[in-house]
């Protein structure tokens, strides 16, 4: 869920909005393809860093892809082997970004793996706070858009995925890698070309910010990705309590 004003989130991550993030609406139901705010360093006047919030496809379309279809099946990365996929090695380097988000939702099946399944809005508590999701970004050429015109290159981003923290591996195996403030410089600068020593300080942190999150049952319109409105998170209890677990 990306709900938070630009004006907040660049205060927020001390970022300098780009001018493709100031037309993004808030969404409370974010799909694969839709355009999500994601925070990235720039380095185009070495050795200054310029930390920006950008507008960036979710789906991550590999630089030598010949179209941009591929793009919504790679909305997530397995830090496990983040490092070792074609399109992610590059990127998880050299571009790395975060993606920011108030929370997000996850569905878990009923018993006995059971078709039914049960939406959960798991977010901070008490709402105040942002999380900060790991991420990795690509640039795009589209050879079908003329040269002069900046739709050309297309900028795409991944969120990267780690196991659960024990208090929601309930819901299911998989959950966002969530940075710190202590490591969100670390998982930033592109400076720095050491993949595998940032990736084990994103999953060291991962653990600690999941275990404090809150998981609370949603009605299954979150299901249907034209909806989007606020009352989407909003507390729904089944008619069947046992799909809600333990």
């Amino acid at each position: 869920m990306a709900d938070a004003s630009i004006d907040d989130l660049a205060a927020e991550f001390a970022a300098i909005a780009d001018g493709s993030v100031l037309e993004l609406m808030a969404s409370f139901n974010v799909a694969p393809t839709d355009r999500v705010p994601v925070v990235l360093e720039r380095t185009d006047e070495p050795p200054e860093r310029t930390r920006q919030l950008h507008a960036a496809r979710w789906g991550l379309i590999p630089s030598w892809a010949k179209d941009a279809s591929g793009g919504a099946k790679m909305i997530n990365a397995r830090i496990e082997t983040v490092g070792e996929k074609p399109a992610f090695r590059g990127p998880v380097a050299r571009r790395r970004c975060v993606v920011p988000a108030s929370g997000y939702y996850e569905w878990q099946r009923g018993p006995g793996g059971s078709g039914r399944k049960q939406a959960f809005y798991i977010h901070p508590p008490g709402g105040a706070a942002r999380l900060a999701m790991a991420g990795v970004f690509e640039w795009w050429r589209d050879d079908s858009v003329p040269a002069e015109d900046p739709a050309r290159w297309v900028l795409s981003a991944s969120v990267l995925t780690t196991t659960p923290a024990p208090e929601l591996a309930h819901i299911h195996d998989r959950m966002p890698v969530f940075l710190t403030a202590d490591t969100l410089g670390d998982w930033l600068d592109r400076g720095n070309e050491d993949a595998a020593g940032v990736l084990d300080l994103a999953r060291s942190a991962a653990g600690s910010v999941g275990a404090g999150l809150v998981a609370r049952p949603v009605g299954p319109e979150v299901g249907n990705v034209r909806n989007n409105h606020p009352g989407l998170a909003e507390e729904y209890l089944p008619a069947q309590p046992d799909l809600l677990g333990s």
